[in-house]
């Protein structure tokens, strides 16, 4: 059986609409969310209640989590005072415009969804706003996994999608007593895990423009990273005509994240 993984949709309600389309088009049934459904893009409703519509299993974002509890729930780190504002800005708006019963969902949606040997969180098990890099030390990436008792740990939050390998070693600790006399070695052999990012649906910064997800193939055990093209321009409009910050669609059109002098309008979706 295939499942599909998806993650940081954005209230990019086209990026939605494609990606879910392309995964029906392969016949796969089971779909699981990681979660951040609001935030940044313009249909925070329509993305919500196709969610709920499609009965998507769903985990909570560090967004969700933010509309429902507040800016003071949040401790992901912005990359500057300027994009901390607009960061505010967006939360702003989209608490205004999220309807009572959308609220309520996101409210309702647990951290993290657990499904045989496979655990899948927004963030890491610890916290929807840790990030999980792909150049996170190794250890503490393996401790993440193994701590949270499962063998492949699904997460988003990064918006870059990658599959990390994680084990097939082993660690050798010498114990030196109080006496001086006596060594002990301890070896341990590490297990192998894995960490799967799905990347974002609704906002990449892998460096291109594409949507992301993953599938996951239960029998072979094996995962493809997926993109897919959506129309840009549509959400790209929509961001401008609602009032959000410009470059929330400049970065949509560019596939990264830090667009600090993109504040001219002219620069939108230009490809």
């Amino acid at each position: 059986m295939k499942h599909a993984v998806i993650s940081c949709l954005h209230a990019n309600l086209s990026a939605v609409e494609a990606v879910l389309g392309d995964i029906d088009r392969q016949g796969i049934e089971t779909i699981t969310c990681l979660g951040d459904l609001v935030g940044y893009g313009p249909q925070p409703n329509e993305v919500v209640e196709l969610i709920r519509d499609r009965k998507i299993e769903t985990c909570q974002g560090c967004w969700d989590e933010d509309i429902i509890d507040g800016l003071d729930a949040c401790d992901c780190s912005y990359p500057s005072q300027l994009a901390e504002r607009r960061g505010h800005m967006a939360h702003q708006w989209t608490t205004e415009k999220l309807t009572n019963e959308n609220k309520e969902f996101l409210a309702s949606l647990p951290t993290s969804i657990r499904r045989g040997r496979s655990l899948f969180v927004h963030g890491s098990p610890n916290s929807q706003h840790e990030y999980l890099l792909p150049d996170m030390d190794a250890f503490a990436a393996l401790e993440r996994v193994e701590m949270s008792g499962a063998d492949t740990l699904f997460c988003g939050h990064t918006h870059l999608p990658y599959v990390r390998e994680l084990g097939n070693g082993s660690i050798r600790v010498n114990i030196k007593n109080a006496s001086d006399r006596e060594r002990e070695d301890t070896k341990m052999t590490l297990p192998m895990r894995r960490i799967v990012n799905a990347g974002s649906v609704g906002e990449p910064r892998h460096g291109g423009v594409n949507a992301t997800y993953v599938i996951h193939d239960d029998i072979k055990n094996d995962v493809e990273i997926r993109e897919v093209a959506y129309d840009i321009d549509r959400t790209c409009e929509a961001i401008i005509e609602a009032g959000l910050p410009h470059v929330f669609a400049w970065r949509l059109s560019n596939g990264f994240e830090f667009a600090e002098l993109a504040e001219d309008a002219s620069h939108v979706c230009e490809r």
